[in-house]
């Protein structure tokens, strides 16, 4: 038996005219139609309700409609960052049918002749504009979703501030209409005015001079603003490459100090989220910060120190423990840690090193010792400072 009821049907600038004839017989014979101002419907349809502003009240209206014929018009494809996926997650697929159609990323990558293989697709429409830092790159192709009218002034600020400001912006909006309008220019001089709903093209062009900011982990030190307390960069890459980043998945980062680990997290990978434990404020200030000027702004700080503090957290993929490293917070790590999740600890005092040695003792896992020398140069001759070594033990949950 067909239990949907409701269908989720995308929809362009040309408005009806461009539905395949199985979606307009759809909106035909719907009972209701849930819509914005922005979408146009038949003549004659079915009758006309207002999106709510809270996607909450969104949801209850839906499910007061449950058994009618209910069509709900999304811009584009509703799947393609839009608020079908979201009701997808909370309403039973099962009850759902979508109908796609062109979406602004492929009418964008049209009107540019680019290649969507080659291109990395990013929305900021409702969402932290400074997300897109981290995809700003030497020789990248961006196509990002707007939030409004100030957006790509923006997105040209972050560039020229990262040595990018002769990168080429282009602002698509109306796409498929009849009000289409493009707008070209370079991020250094970047002044237009355009319609608050619009897609933007970026083509990144790096000065000689321009931060490099790879997302694979061992940024420079220097980009994080730190107390002193910051994982050295090449501690830091071996610390990733054990805990994995991966699409979706969630860190603890126990002790998080300036964050510089978490931020690393959350670059290595498409919606990657961390969560910092931190009981001092200032540290929890400069890991905002951090998080912020390098395109992770949903880094979350939690004020307190574990174990007391994990308790109600999201069980995590991954743990790192930085800071505070005792049997007790391992333990209560360890037994919230998802199957196949990866926990890494370092150590740089004799207390914490006894307390790996004697976890590996216990339960295996890998555990290395790490010395880090970096050439000073010192009266016109190079010298070697070494740094701290640190012993870092690592296990896979299975």
């Amino acid at each position: 038996m067909d239990t949907r009821w409701l269908h989720v049907a995308g929809i362009g600038e040309d408005g009806m005219e461009g539905l395949l004839p199985a979606t307009r017989a759809v909106v035909e014979a719907a009972e209701i139609i849930v819509g914005g101002d922005r979408h146009p419907v038949l003549p004659g349809a079915g009758e006309r309700v207002a999106w709510p502003e809270a996607f909450e009240d969104l949801i209850a209206l839906l499910r007061g409609l449950r058994g009618r014929r209910v069509v709900m018009l999304v811009a584009g494809d509703p799947l393609w960052f839009s608020i079908g996926a979201r009701i997808g997650r909370v309403l039973d697929p099962a009850e759902i049918t979508y109908h796609p159609q062109v979406s602004a990323f492929q009418l964008a990558a049209a009107r540019m002749g680019w290649s969507l293989a080659d291109v990395e697709t990013l929305t900021v429409h409702g969402r932290p504009v400074e997300q897109m830092i981290a995809f700003i790159q030497p020789d990248a192709r961006l196509l990002i979703l707007a939030t409004g009218a100030g957006t790509p002034g923006r997105i040209a600020r972050f560039l020229a501030e990262r040595g990018f400001g002769a990168s080429r912006m282009t602002v698509l909006a109306a796409m498929g209409g009849t009000q289409e309008a493009r707008f070209e220019g370079v991020a250094d001089t970047w002044n237009h005015e355009v319609p608050a709903f619009n897609t933007l093209a970026v083509e990144c062009v790096a000065a000689p001079d321009a931060a490099l900011l790879p997302r694979v982990p061992g940024l420079d030190d220097a980009l994080f603003d730190h107390d002193g307390t910051v994982t050295p960069r090449e501690v830091r890459a071996a610390t990733l490459a054990k805990l994995m980043p991966m699409r979706g998945a969630v860190l603890w980062d126990i002790g998080t100090g300036c964050g510089s680990v978490a931020v690393e997290w959350m670059r290595g990978a498409r919606y990657a989220r961390a969560i910092g434990i931190e009981p001092r404020a200032d540290r929890r200030a400069m890991a905002a910060a951090n998080a912020l000027a390098l395109g992770v702004p949903k880094l979350d700080l939690v004020d307190g120190t574990a174990p007391d503090a994990l308790e109600g957290l999201p069980a995590p993929d991954a743990v790192y423990i930085g800071g505070g490293l005792n049997r007790a917070v391992f333990d209560a790590a360890w037994a919230r840690l998802r199957p196949l999740g990866r926990l890494v600890a370092n150590a740089d005092t004799p207390e914490t090193e006894a307390v790996l040695s004697d976890l590996a003792g216990a339960l295996g896992g890998d555990l290395v010792r790490m010395g880090v020398e970096r050439a000073e140069v010192l009266g016109g001759e190079p010298r070697w400072r070494p740094l701290a070594p640190v012993m870092q033990w690592s296990m896979v949950k299975r």
